[in-house]
C-alpha cells in the first residue's frame, strides 16, 4: 500500500486523526485536527507576531554580540549577523509555507513525517527536544549570573531554582497566559533595543557631554577586522569573520518557533505567514542595526568585552554607556536582559514540549505524553523538559561563563541541524508539488524567493555546521570541549535517523505519494474566519507587530 493510500485509509468520518492528517469534527463552521481540540487555540495574531519577533531575543543578542565583536572586529561581526539573518529568513519562509498548509503542533517534525521520511521526523524531533533541554538551562544560568550583577550574597543555585519554577509555572498555564507574558516581555525587549540604538547614536554623534564624535573611528582604529588566533593577514581576518556565525546562530536560535504551536494558533493559515513575511525586516531592524551601532561605539580590542562576568557589564551597550559616563544604563539593561532570559526559556519550553507532544502523536514517543491538563497544556511533556533545568546547577562547580559557552555552542549546533532539516523537508515538498502538477497559487500561502531561499539555507547552514569548530584544528589550539560541543550534534542526528530506519524499516516518501493535494482540499473545504478589522488600541498593537 502506498503512503498516500495508507493516509487516505485513515481518514475517519466526523472525527479527526492527527496522525493520519485527516479532517476532523465540525466545530462551528470549521473542521479541526484532533490536537486542536485538546490543546486549545489561545495564541492570537499579536502573540504570534511578537513571538516571531522578540520571543527568542535573549542573552544571545545582548551579551554574546560582544564576543563576536572581539573575535571578528566591527565589519566581521556586522557581516556575520547580516548573512546569518538572511539565511534564517529563508528558513522561516519555508516553515511558514509548510505550516500554512499543514498547521500541526510540532510543525517541521510532523512535516518531515509526511514530506520526507518518518525516520527524519523521529531524528529531528528528538534532536529538537535535546536542543530545548540544553537551551533552557543556558537561559536559567544566564539569569542567575545576571542577578549576581546586583548581589552575590545569595547562591546562584537559589536563583536557578526560582527561574526554573517561573518557567515551569508559565508553561503549565493556559496557552493565552503564555502568549500575554511573551507579548509583554517582547515589548520590553523591543523598547530596550530601540532605546539602546538611540543611546548608541547619541554617543556616536557626540551628543553626550564630554564625549567627542566617534563616527566610524573604531572601524579604522583598531580596524575593521581582528587577527583571529594571532594569524596574520587575510586568513586571520577571514577566520575571525567566520567564527561569528556560531554567535549569530545562538542569537537567532528558536526563530522558527512561530510554527511550533500551530494547533494553538488562531487562524494559522493567515497569521503564521503574516509573521514570516515580516521576519526579514525585523532581522534587519533589531539584529543588524543593533550590531552596527555596537561596532560604532565600542572598540573591538576593549578588555571589557571578554571579562568573563556573564552579566550586564559584558554587554557592549553597557560598555559604551560606562565609557560615556552614563551610570544608570547597566541596571536597566541587566533588568530587561533578565526578563529576556525568562522569555527565551519560555520559548524553548514551548517549542520542546510541543515537539515532544508531536512526537507522541506520530508514535515516536510514549503515548502517555499526550495527556493534557484542564487548560489544554501537555503537562507531562512540560514536566519532562523541566527535569533538565537541573543542568544549570553545573555552574555552581565551574565558572558560569565557561558553562554558558558550552551551552551556547551546543544550542548553536542543534539550531543549525534544525534549520538544515527544515530546508531539506521544504525542498522535497516543493519538488513534490512540481511532480504532482500542483501550482503555487493553489497553496494557502506561497512563500516568496523559493526554492532559492531554501537552497541557500541548506547549503549555507550545512557549511557553517561542518566548519563550526574549525578553531580546534589550528595548530596548538586543540580544545576537547569546543570540539565536542561543535560536532556532537552531527553523529547524534545520524544515529537517530539510521537507528530508526534500521529498527522500523521506514522508507523515504516518494514525491508522487506525498499527500499534498489532500491537505489543499482540507484547506479549501475549511476556510478560516474573516479577519476582524483593527480598531483603536488594536491598531497600535499592529504597529508594534
Amino acid at each position: 500500500m502506498s503512503f498516500s493510500e495508507e493516509k487516505d485509509k485513515n481518514v475517519y468520518e466526523g472525527k479527526l486523526d492527527a496522525e493520519s492528517g485527516s479532517t476532523g469534527p465540525v466545530v462551528g463552521d470549521e473542521q479541526v485536527f484532533e490536537e486542536e481540540k485538546e490543546l486549545r487555540r489561545g495564541l492570537q495574531q499579536r502573540h504570534i507576531q511578537m513571538i516571531a519577533l522578540a520571543g527568542t531575543i535573549g542573552t544571545g543578542l545582548f551579551l554574546s554580540s560582544g564576543r563576536a565583536l572581539a573575535a571578528a572586529g566591527p565589519v566581521g561581526a556586522l557581516l556575520g549577523y547580516l548573512f546569518t539573518g538572511i539565511l534564517v529568513s529563508g528558513v522561516v519562509l519555508s516553515i511558514a509555507e509548510l505550516s500554512s498548509l499543514v498547521p500541526l503542533t510540532g510543525s517541521y517534525v510532523r512535516h518531515a513525517e509526511y514530506f520526507f521520511d518518518p525516520a527524519l521526523s523521529f531524528a529531528i524531533g528528538w534532536n529538537t527536544v535535546y536542543s530545548c533541554c540544553v537551551s533552557i538551562p543556558a537561559e536559567v544560568t544566564a539569569a542567575a549570573v545576571l542577578i549576581s550583577f546586583w548581589t552575590t550574597a545569595v547562591s546562584n543555585g537559589v536563583w536557578i531554582t526560582i527561574m526554573g519554577l517561573l518557567i515551569i509555572g508559565t508553561n503549565m498555564c493556559f496557552i493565552r497566559v503564555y502568549g500575554e507574558l511573551e507579548f509583554s516581555f517582547s515589548m520590553l525587549k523591543i523598547m530596550l533595543i530601540i532605546g539602546l540604538i538611540i543611546m548608541g547614536l547619541c554617543i556616536d554623534l557626540g551628543g553626550v557631554p564630554g564625549q567627542h564624535r566617534l563616527g566610524f573611528q573604531y572601524w579604522r582604529n583598531p580596524g575593521p577586522f581582528v587577527q583571529y588566533l594571532g594569524l596574520n593577514g587575510s586568513l586571520g581576518h577571514f577566520l575571525g569573520f567566520w567564527t561569528t556565525f556560531s554567535n549569530a546562530a545562538y542569537a537567532y536560535s528558536g526563530i522558527e518557533s512561530i510554527a511550533a504551536a500551530a494547533a494553538e494558533t488562531k487562524s494559522p493559515r493567515r497569521n503564521i505567514p503574516k509573521a514570516a513575511k515580516r521576519i526579514f525586516i525585523r532581522v534587519i531592524l533589531f539584529y543588524v542595526i543593533s550590531i552596527l551601532i555596537v561596532t560604532m561605539i565600542v572598540p573591538s580590542n576593549s578588555p571589557f568585552l571578554l571579562n568573563g562576568s556573564g552579566n550586564a557589564s559584558e554587554s557592549p551597550f553597557v560598555i559604551a554607556a560606562n565609557l560615556a559616563g552614563i551610570k544608570v544604563v547597566p541596571h536597566i539593561v541587566n533588568a530587561v536582559v533578565l526578563t529576556s532570559a525568562w522569555s527565551s526559556g519560555n520559548s524553548s519550553m514551548l517549542g520542546g514540549s510541543r515537539t515532544l507532544y508531536g512526537l507522541a502523536r506520530e508514535g515516536h514517543a510514549p503515548k502517555f505524553l499526550l495527556r493534557t491538563n484542564r487548560y489544554g497544556i501537555p503537562y507531562i511533556c512540560v514536566s519532562f523538559i523541566s527535569v533538565f533545568i537541573a543542568l544549570g546547577y553545573m555552574t555552581l562547580q565551574d565558572s558560569a561563563s565557561i558553562v554558558f559557552g558550552w551551552f551556547q555552542d551546543l544550542v548553536s549546533a542543534a539550531a543549525l541541524v534544525t534549520w538544515i532539516t527544515i530546508c531539506l523537508v521544504y525542498l522535497r515538498f516543493y519538488y513534490a508539488c512540481k511532480r504532482q502538477g500542483i501550482r503555487r497559487s493553489e497553496l494557502p500561502w506561497a512563500a516568496p524567493f523559493q526554492p532559492y531561499a531554501a537552497w541557500m539555507g541548506l547549503l549555507g547552514f550545512g557549511l557553517i555546521l561542518l566548519t563550526g569548530g574549525f578553531s580546534v584544528f589550528i595548530h596548538g589550539d586543540w580544545d576537547t570541549e569546543t570540539f565536542f560541543s561543535s560536532y556532537f550534534n552531527i553523529p547524534l542526528i545520524f544515529l537517530l535517523y539510521f537507528g530508526y530506519k534500521f529498527i522500523k524499516k521506514s522508507k523515504v516518501v516518494s514525491l508522487d505519494e506525498m499527500p499534498i493535494r489532500h491537505y489543499i482540499d482540507i484547506a479549501n473545504e475549511n476556510p478560516e474566519p474573516e479577519e476582524i478589522p483593527a480598531k483603536g488600541l488594536q491598531k497600535l498593537n499592529i504597529l508594534w507587530t
